[in-house]
């Protein structure tokens, strides 16, 4: 067993840190009433602001009093002049991020779809301003998979229309698009004379993700929220490693618990102080470049005058900032992210429902997709469904209905629940799990031990690489309906194997995943030749502990 240290024996480093705006909290600073006539959530329902406005300087310093780095700006479509929001920043010291999230909900919408574009003024001044560290494309595969999300008047997904699309064709308009967006975002950067900013695609499902950062997008992959924390960043990571892109998370207390905290919509927070903590800290030690709160709204409530109070959230937020990421420097990033397992396979944009692929209306993803979740349930010992990828499956009921009843007039809460559900949990069992997509090259999977390939579709060329890494060493356990006819025969392969699966039930797959998982109590993910140790603190896994190790081991041939 490599020995164990404590956090916080390396050279100084640390993701940069941010705080998305407020939604529900109080008006926008630098628009004003104008951000209490448009819908600024994405519950259908408008929710007028719950505390007094404060005036742009009172906001900014209480961003700088929150620590952060950068700031998230939701993008109000009717406003027209930014000048006095970069100036603002800008004198502040504090970055800012331009999200297109108000324009997705209210429009106006890019012709033909529900997409909102930042306009490319706002990016070209923001980026003069010296302050622009990237575009945020809010949830984009959800609007690319559910269209009539916001819009309803037609079907319009958000990258363009895939009815009648097989998942190829759909990937390749998908592709064309984000490439053009990208190109646009670039371009006007590069008037202004400033360095390239990333284009974030900040997602829900854990779908995707690779096809995004292939087109040029940089994955912001959010955790808590409604996700499954192993399934979600390993899915994330693996995308930003395949696709050489930078790794933003964003640490989403939207979500489906209540409890007795400060409340201001159903699910808003809908984790616990407690789980926040632990989430913060599982999202650093992850290496992002840069990572990021949402809502502000959670952490403080304004009182009037500048006086800003912190709440349960608020108070641990600062603990991270102050306390916790002083005291534990890293000495690695996401791209150093090592897999002892990996995970292949195509991307059908199914996380479990299995409708609407890539917005298909006339589609269902066929039923081979399914074993990703088959897979992920195998590679967890159990611990993960093997019905889907999320909570928005059969299966799981949300606690914060329970408040949908109550008068939106009637919020904030001082305490949404007396007691806490707990449906949500940030545990489950995983071996540094990181998933490549089917274009995965052989030299970006000489980490893996174990290589399980899994989902619909396989190229050609892909089987060759996985013989490629079998013969160096790993076993590569692949299923029957992706090997081609004269390849379907499991055995050894020069130093290592190839093993065909019909089911993870089959007695082999079961016996190479069993030498390859860990134990069931500890969740890791290597970088280079650190490990980190996940175990849950509690029996819901709401709260977590964590291990830094020395994890040097060779790579596979």
């Amino acid at each position: 067993m490599p020995a164990s240290h404590p956090l916080g024996h390396a050279p100084a480093a640390r993701p940069s840190l941010g705080i998305q705006g407020p939604v529900v909290a109080f008006q926008d600073p630098w628009s004003g009433a104008a951000s209490d006539t448009i819908m600024r959530t994405g519950t259908g329902i408008p929710i007028p602001s719950q505390d007094a406005a404060p005036t742009p300087g009172e906001f900014v310093e209480a961003l700088r009093e929150l620590g952060a780095d950068f700031y998230v700006h939701h993008v109000v479509p009717t406003a027209r002049d930014h000048a006095a929001l970069l100036r603002d920043l800008d004198d502040a010291g504090i970055d800012v991020v331009l999200g297109n999230e108000y324009g997705n909900i209210n429009g106006p919408y890019a012709e033909g779809t529900n997409r909102y574009d930042v306009p490319t003024e706002l990016v070209r001044d923001a980026a003069a301003s010296g302050r622009l560290a990237g575009v945020l494309y809010d949830e984009p595969e959800h609007l690319q998979i559910h269209a009539d999300q916001y819009r309803t008047d037609a079907h319009l997904p958000h990258f363009g229309q895939t009815d009648g699309l097989g998942a190829e064709d759909a990937v390749a308009m998908i592709d064309a698009t984000v490439r053009c967006i990208v190109h646009d975002v670039d371009a006007a950067v590069a008037d202004s004379g400033a360095a390239a900013v990333p284009v974030l695609a900040e997602q829900v499902f854990p779908v995707m993700f690779h096809t995004l950062a292939r087109a040029g997008m940089t994955p912001a992959p959010k955790v808590m929220k409604e996700s499954f924390q192993p399934l979600q960043l390993g899915t994330a990571l693996g995308a930003a490693r395949q696709y050489d892109r930078e790794l933003w998370i964003c640490a989403d207390l939207w979500g489906p618990d209540i409890g007795p905290w400060l409340t201001r919509a159903p699910g808003f927070p809908g984790h616990s102080p407690a789980e926040f903590a632990s989430a913060l800290r599982l999202a650093y030690l992850f290496g992002p470049t840069r990572l990021f709160v949402e809502n502000i709204d959670v952490l403080v409530r304004h009182r009037g005058g500048g006086a800003f109070e912190r709440t349960a959230h608020g108070e641990v937020w600062r603990e991270f900032v102050h306390d916790f990421v002083p005291r534990h420097p890293l000495r690695w990033s996401h791209r150093d992210a090592r897999a002892d397992i990996a995970l292949v396979h195509a991307d059908d944009s199914d996380f479990g429902r299995g409708h609407r692929p890539f917005g298909n209306r006339g589609a269902t993803a066929p039923a081979t997709s399914r074993s990703v979740f088959a897979a992920w349930h195998a590679l967890s010992h159990g611990q993960l469904p093997d019905h889907g990828s999320c909570l928005h499956i059969p299966g799981y009921d949300f606690p914060r209905h329970q408040l949908n009843a109550v008068e939106r007039s009637h919020f904030p809460l001082e305490a949404g629940a007396t007691a806490q559900t707990h449906l949500h949990g940030l545990f489950q069992a995983t071996r540094s799990v990181l998933v490549f997509d089917e274009h995965v090259c052989a030299d970006q999977l000489t980490d893996a031990g174990l290589i399980v390939v899994a989902g619909s579709r396989l190229p050609r060329a892909t089987v060759g690489a996985l013989r490629a890494r079998a013969q160096a060493g790993a076993t590569v356990l692949i299923a029957s309906w992706l090997c081609p006819a004269d390849d379907t025969a499991s055995g050894p392969v020069g130093r290592g194997s190839w093993g065909v699966y019909d089911s993870f039930a089959d007695d082999d797959a079961q016996e190479a995943i069993a030498a390859h998982a860990g134990p069931p109590d500890v969740w890791t993910q290597r970088f280079g030749d650190v490990e980190v140790r996940i175990r849950a603190a509690d029996t819901g896994g709401e709260t977590l502990d964590f291990e830094i190790a020395d994890a040097a081991r060779p790579r596979i041939g």
